[in-house]
This record gives C-alpha cells, sequence and structure tokens, in this order.
C-alpha cells in the first residue's frame, strides 16, 4: 500500500499533463493535492478521474468568505468526493466553526463520509520581512491552529517548521499538512523555510505536500521513490 503521508500536487494546467503524472507514479502513489490552478482549468473531471482511480484528493481551493457562503461552498465540493477540503483560518473562529458544522451535518444527511476539513494558518511563501502582523509569523500560526481546533476542524496546513509548535500546541491527533518540502540535496535560492520530507515528519507533521521535486524530474517515479524512501527511514 502506497505511504499516504506524500501527497503529490498536480500543479497543471491541463487534464492530459496531470493524467500523465499520474499514470507515471502509478501504485507508489495514492494521494494528490489539487489546487486552483488545475480545478479552475478543467473542473471536476479531474476529480472524478482520480476517484476513478481509487486516488485520495486535497482539494486545494482555500475558501475564504462569509460563514455561511464558506459552509455552502464546502457542501457543495463534499459531492465530488476528495477526502481533504480546506478553508482561510484568517476567515475567522465562526467561519470556520459554522463550516466544520455544516459539513458534518451535511454528510450525516447524505450518509457519506465527511472528508477532512483543515485550515490554512499562514502562506509559506510570506516571511517575516513581508508579514504585517503584529506577531511573529510562527505565534499568529500557532494561534491559527488553536483557533481551527477549538472550532472543530481536523488540522492546518503550515509549513514544516511550525509543525513542531503546532504539534505541542494542538495535540497528537491533529492533522499538519506540509508544503516548503524538498528533498536533501536540492538547490532552491532560500532555504529558510524549506524543510527535507524527513525533517519535516519529525518535527510534527503528518503529510507531506510536494510538487516540482517529483513533477520537474527527469524521472518522476524514481523521484517520488527517493522521497519514499527518505519517509519510511525513519
Amino acid at each position: 500500500m502506497a505511504d499516504e503521508r506524500l501527497i503529490v500536487a498536480l500543479d497543471f494546467h491541463t487534464l492530459d499533463d496531470a493524467k500523465k503524472l499520474v499514470d507515471e507514479l502509478g501504485d507508489d502513489v495514492n494521494f494528490y493535492k489539487v489546487g486552483m490552478e488545475l480545478f479552475y482549468s478543467v473542473g471536476a473531471e479531474i476529480i472524478h478521474w482520480l476517484k476513478s482511480r481509487d486516488k485520495k484528493i486535497f482539494l486545494d481551493l482555500k475558501l475564504h468568505d462569509i460563514p455561511n457562503t464558506v459552509a455552502g461552498g464546502l457542501c457543495s465540493l463534499m459531492n465530488l468526493g476528495a477526502d481533504i477540503l480546506n478553508v482561510h483560518a484568517s476567515g475567522g473562529f465562526t467561519m470556520m466553526k459554522t463550516a466544520a458544522e455544516k459539513l458534518h451535518e451535511a454528510a450525516e444527511s447524505r450518509g457519506v463520509k465527511c472528508p477532512k476539513l483543515i485550515a490554512i494558518t499562514v502562506l509559506t511563501s510570506l516571511n517575516q520581512l513581508e508579514w504585517c502582523g503584529a506577531l511573529k509569523i510562527s505565534d499568529q500560526v500557532a494561534n491559527f491552529a488553536k483557533l481551527a481546533k477549538d472550532a472543530g476542524l481536523d488540522g492546518v496546513v503550515a509549513s514544516p517548521q511550525e509543525a513542531k509548535l503546532i504539534r505541542e500546541t494542538c495535540g497528537e491527533k491533529f492533522l499538519i499538512v506540509t508544503p516548503g518540502v524538498r528533498p536533501a540535496g536540492s538547490n532552491v535560492d532560500d532555504q529558510s523555510r524549506i524543510a527535507t520530507p524527513a525533517a519535516a515528519l519529525q518535527n510534527g507533521a503528518t503529510h507531506l505536500v510536494i510538487g516540482r521535486p517529483i513533477r520537474a524530474a527527469q524521472n518522476p517515479r524514481e523521484a517520488a521513490l527517493k522521497i519514499l524512501d527518505e519517509i519510511n527511514g525513519l
């Protein structure tokens, strides 16, 4: 069985490109992230195609609006069969609480398994110089994570650097989905918010979202297997 801690990001514009990568990775990868770039281009077709191949899906659309609008949007997206949905924690406690409650109610009324609902804390593209909040980024991330847990959400999206603090704050069962992860030896311009898969998991992450190191590799399957070896070597 594929290690579901690895979520491969399908950051493509076309359905054909996404299908090609999934086919190349085969049974070695079972979990995929579908974000705005692909979903806004091809819509629900990619979700249906992935589910027809028994793949799990993190539908990364980052909903952020008034509480009832976000809750209604999530209930509509639930019909697609994604396994993880997300919202922005900056939408506030009431928005998150309403979203979680309405999503669970809708799942129960339809007799389906409720998808996990997680919150974006602070976008990993922001650094301390760009951040305009009163608190340090790490402190704000921890605050958002606790707010999300109190609102009834299942976890958060956060950088590997904040994973340890979130784990200490929110306990063992809280999901921590981490982008910004690169295999050891990767050539990146800014290492300040980058971690290896092993380091991210050791810090408390439950899932790793990895895109370019696999997508852009000469042999994507080989790149994915190398990451899985690192994960399984812990």
